[in-house]
């Protein structure tokens, strides 16, 4: 399943993409994020949890950075699986950081997303609403997350 979205952030794009690094941050903004660490210089390991209808799962993951172009793109793949490996999820990532004017950027990003197992056999509407969803999410407490750590542009 492909999953595409965008917000604006108040903010410089050099700000966005270093926030968008740091694994404290992105601990608060991940829905169902319980922790995410650095594995090394180009990998996180993270566990999350997710609930589709009535199934409740927590994943274990590894996001590994395959191409970095600061402070404008980061290409990245996501592996994972749930405890006994009821249910696996893969995706690859593309996030792309476009400056809208000094203290403003646009976050575009587009996931292609495999979910097999207990959670695959969720019809993809479902699947699909819920990740969109958890996309906006993120968006809302990643651009709080900023206003605080970052403050108001300048005039405002």
């Amino acid at each position: 399943m492909r999953v595409e979205g965008n917000f604006e952030v108040a903010a410089p794009v050099a700000d966005v993409y270093r926030e968008l690094n740091d694994v404290a941050l992105m601990a608060r903004c991940i829905p169902g994020c319980l922790t995410i660490e650095r594995a090394d210089d180009v990998r996180y390991r993270a566990r999350v949890g997710v609930g589709v209808g009535a199934i409740q799962a927590t994943f274990d993951l590894m996001v590994e950075i395959i191409e970095a172009e600061p402070p404008l793109r980061v290409v990245s793949r996501t592996r994972g699986d749930e405890g006994g490996r009821a249910s696996m999820v893969a995706a690859d990532n593309i996030v792309v950081l476009q400056v809208l004017a000094d203290n403003l950027t646009r976050v575009q990003y587009t996931s292609d997303v495999s979910v097999t197992g207990r959670l695959g056999r969720f019809a993809l509407g479902v699947m699909k609403k819920k990740v969109e969803a958890l996309g906006a999410e993120f968006a809302l407490r990643f651009r709080s997350e900023l206003a605080a750590r970052v403050g108001p542009p300048a005039g405002r």
